[in-house]
């Protein structure tokens, strides 16, 4: 990819967006940050402009907004200096499954989901068409683990992860990199913003170690990358698991344990 390429980043105003665009505009990258805080994003863009002398464009967007989402990706479909596309925006909410309202897990699904599989679908034909681009899609490692009680956040990063993995199979052979990013407890706003105190949690990681290990996952081209897992095997083996279970999967009949026994 070239230098002058443009990057588009969405929950770009703070945290991981942030660091997202410092470092893709320190790599010479021409930024579109995507976030509803214009302020922050013009802050921000300042500082990078005169920092790295990239030219960085703002575009406001609401992503549990459908047709701000649209916006969004029509910039995608048409800006053929865009060549990556880091969905890293996302929500989360307090308290459990029963207690969530309906109206606000649709709001956390139409941004952690709809918005990154409507963004990733308007980039993804155009960067196959020209061989080469990358998507970055920001999960979570709650999508691996049911047992945190994160539960409606737990499926819309889970689902991020299937996502993205499937997109690298598509994608790989036309030239495009899928990488799906697996944070835990990171140093954001999104904690505070969901009700979450961070500082009664251990283990957090500050943003900036976090996108720098990602994106030293991008530079090898991994297609998953999970920063604070230092036991690379154990991801290893579990998706050996996983693959070796796939063709026990294509059988007439049922397991054995669930037919009746008949003598």
């Amino acid at each position: 990819m070239k230098d002058t390429t443009s990057v588009l980043i969405t929950g770009a105003s703070t945290g991981i967006g942030a660091v997202y665009a410092d470092r893709f505009a320190r790599r010479g990258h021409n930024l579109i940050l995507v976030a509803r805080d214009t302020t922050r994003m013009a802050a921000l863009a300042e500082r990078l402009r005169e920092q790295y002398n990239v030219s960085i464009d703002i575009l406001p967007a609401d992503l549990s907004q459908p047709s701000e989402v649209e916006n969004v990706a029509q910039r995608l479909r048409d800006d053929e200096d865009i060549t990556v596309l880091v969905n890293n925006a996302g929500m989360g909410l307090s308290g459990s499954f029963t207690s969530q309202t309906a109206a606000d897990i649709d709001r956390m699904i139409a941004v952690n989901l709809s918005a990154v599989v409507r963004l990733a679908h308007a980039v993804a034909p155009r960067l196959a068409a020209a061989g080469n681009g990358a998507i970055i899609n920001i999960g979570s490692v709650v999508g691996l683990a049911p047992e945190l009680g994160l539960t409606a956040y737990g499926a819309t990063k889970a689902f991020v992860q299937f996502l993205s993995q499937g997109l690298s199979l598509e994608l790989a052979p036309q030239g495009v990199y899928v990488q799906a990013v697996l944070p835990a407890v990171t140093r954001t706003e999104i904690w505070q913003r969901s009700g979450a105190d961070i500082t009664t949690m251990s283990g957090v990681m500050e943003a900036s170690d976090l996108v720098d290990a990602a994106l030293a996952g991008f530079d090898r081209r991994e297609p998953l990358t999970i920063p604070p897992l230092h036991d690379e095997r154990l991801w290893t083996e579990f998706d050996q698991a996983r693959q070796a279970m796939l063709p026990n999967f294509q059988q007439a009949q049922p397991a054995p344990r669930y037919t009746r026994d008949t003598e």
